[in-house]
């Protein structure tokens, strides 16, 4: 889940184009950062322990005025984060840069010192590295030396490699979960592992599917299979505008893309849903009612922030279109032998469409026969090419590490589809289908309210902002709230937190609840409010503070808790969206309180493709 850019050309320093595209890729990892470019007729290598800056002071001392390079932010995998772990790694004329796991690199170090290779870190990739330069010295090109090294490998891996014999190319690979992207400009090229990377230079660019190498140069890139024979991959024209991911104005990424959410929504609903007709077109995803009807059921698979995502969707499918629905952890499917079978829709949900884990879950799916439907944000991801069909999500970048556009727009998405589904199968019609069609319309302007709640939320995180424990408590679709909005709060304080059914409060967490602990109580209007009022009461009772989410008017809410925050009624499926805005707002102003890093929260990354 590390970060790559590389860069060949005349247009500009290679250092300047690989410490931007670094900084705008810092979020996939910050235990270390690197680069190698080439000066004169040597390649010169820079590694810095820690975040970006390290680096960058070391280039402002040193500056490094060559036009061919390439550069690595790390999150470590293999060897703990040092300057000698730290990427590029060079052996002899070769040095590379490498995102992914070696699944074999205790044989391949076995090897290679019984061979006498001088192995300097604790990596996996370094082993890269001295494969490709043992082929070089035999006299083999850069291309073939990689193409013939990669054959040795078993695991994921997308790499960057440049050798001092070939002072104008560079040469990438991918296989597995790490996603690359090449694109071309004038009289350059570039490499990154995401597209926010290279924006500012080219939006003309091609994603690398497995087992494709490319060889970048000044007067283009080409792109071969294994055995070297040309492949055709079309160039796609990128529309995001580099503004997009930067913060615009905001103190944290985070914190723009928590106001973006009413715009990603929108455009995540754009044309599909069709009011005058009475239909949802998931992009022309079709699904007949004897297909819906046969099914044995629906699996959702995800991690973390998508796995709540998720759960809501389980709702939303049972409720709406009758349908049994399961829910895995994309990190246990495979492991606990599922029965899946060509009767069941399979639908994976990752933001980034490149998670290991759950790439896993599709192939394993995909092997039992089930028809796979991928919800993801990044087109020409990994999940999204492996998927029978995929629903995007238009979130944009999403820059911040602890996810929230894409939560909100993953619920969405799941929503949609259990609409169709419900249509397809005849449950849904008339006034209620009407009203569902209406409420989603509605989204977007209810969200902006809730984030009007903004000053309000940062008062109460000022008051809560000291404690060391939050109880967040949810019942029905509330309860996946809970759990996320706990993470949330984790993730970027570093505060203990955890989200509860409210129901099971008596079976264990209610021995917590003192005047210390603050909880949050998702007690919005809905079948179960007067059970969540009473757990409420429970929490009074043991001089626990409560942080109620309720509907407005409820004024039976607001005489029972020590802070209320009100949202608009839209029913329990879209409710449970707005709902999660607050927990964001609430999480990141107490996060910025403690004075922690909230976009890079420590020990996380924002797309995990290793398991």
């Amino acid at each position: 889940m590390c970060g790559i850019v590389g860069y060949v050309g005349r247009e500009h320093r290679a250092a300047d184009v690989l410490i931007d595209g670094l900084r705008r890729l810092e979020y996939r990892g910050y235990d270390s950062a690197g680069v190698a470019i080439l000066e004169g007729d040597a390649l010169e290598v820079r590694r810095a322990k820690g975040k970006l800056v390290n680096l960058e002071g070391n280039l402002r001392e040193r500056p490094l005025q060559g036009r061919l390079g390439i550069g690595h932010t790390r999150w470590a995998t293999h060897g703990k984060p040092s300057e000698r772990n730290a990427h590029p790694h060079r052996a002899g004329s070769v040095v590379i840069v490498h995102n992914g796991i070696i699944e074999n690199y205790r044989e391949l170090r076995a090897q290679l010192e019984a061979d006498g290779a001088d192995i300097r870190s604790d990596t996996d990739t370094e082993l890269i590295a001295h494969l490709i330069d043992d082929r070089v010295k035999r006299g083999e090109d850069l291309l073939t030396a990689v193409r013939g090294a990669c054959m040795q490998l078993t695991g994921s891996y997308a790499l960057g490699a440049i050798c001092e014999s070939e002072p104008n190319l560079l040469v990438t690979a991918k296989n597995g979960g790490s996603p690359i992207i090449v694109g071309q400009g004038e009289k350059e090229a570039f490499l990154a592992s995401d597209i926010p990377a290279v924006l500012p230079h080219t939006r003309d660019i091609i994603s690398l599917h497995d087992g494709d190498f490319a060889v970048l140069g000044e007067e283009g890139i080409q792109v071969v299979d294994i055995d070297g024979r040309p492949i055709d991959r079309e160039f796609q024209q990128i529309q995001w505008d580099p503004v997009s991911a930067e913060k615009g104005g905001y103190d944290h990424f985070m914190q723009k893309e928590i106001f973006e959410q009413p715009r990603a929504i929108t455009d995540t609903i754009g044309t599909r849903i069709n009011e005058s007709d009475q239909d949802v077109d998931l992009d022309g995803i079709a699904f007949s009612r004897e297909e819906l009807d046969g099914l044995q059921g629906v699996t959702l698979v995800a991690c973390g922030t998508s796995y709540y995502a998720s759960l809501l969707g389980k709702y939303m499918i049972e409720q709406l279109a009758g349908i049994p629905c399961e829910v895995d952890l994309a990190s246990e499917f495979r492991y606990r032998k599922p029965i899946v079978g060509s009767k069941r829709i399979v639908i994976p949900v990752s933001q980034s469409g490149e998670t290991a884990d759950t790439l896993a879950a599709v192939e394993e799916a995909k092997r039992q026969g089930a028809r796979v439907l991928a919800i993801c944000n990044v087109r020409e991801s990994t999940i999204a090419r492996v998927s029978d069909d995929v629903l995007y999500t238009q979130a944009g970048p999403e820059i911040g590490v602890a996810s929230t556009k894409a939560f909100v727009t993953q619920a969405v998405a799941l929503y949609l589809i259990a609409l169709k589904f419900g249509i397809a199968r005849g449950l849904l019609a008339g006034d209620e289908l009407r009203k569902r069609l209406h409420d989603a319309m509605r989204l977007p302007r209810m969200v902006e309210g809730v984030l009007g709640l903004d000053e309000e939320i940062q008062q109460v995180a000022r008051r809560y902002f000291k404690a060391e424990d939050f109880l967040f408590l949810g019942r029905g679709m509330m309860y996946p709230i809970a759990m996320e909005g706990a993470l949330k709060l984790k993730e970027i304080s570093y505060i203990h937190a955890e989200g509860y059914a409210a129901g099971e409060m008596k079976h264990g967490p209610i021995a917590l609840i003192d005047e210390n602990m603050p909880v949050v109580v998702l007690a919005t209007k809905g079948e179960l409010h007067d059970k969540l009022v009473s757990n409420l009461e429970q929490v009074r009772a043991r001089d626990g503070q409560v942080i109620a989410i309720a509907s407005k008017g409820d004024d039976e809410i607001a005489a029972k808790a020590n802070e209320v925050l009100q949202v608009d009624d839209l029913g329990e499926f879209l409710t449970s969206i707005l709902v999660v805005v607050p927990l964001q707002l609430l999480a990141y102003h107490i996060a910025t309180l403690k004075g922690t890093d909230v976009d890079q929260p420590r020990n996380l990354a924002k797309s995990v493709t290793v398991e």
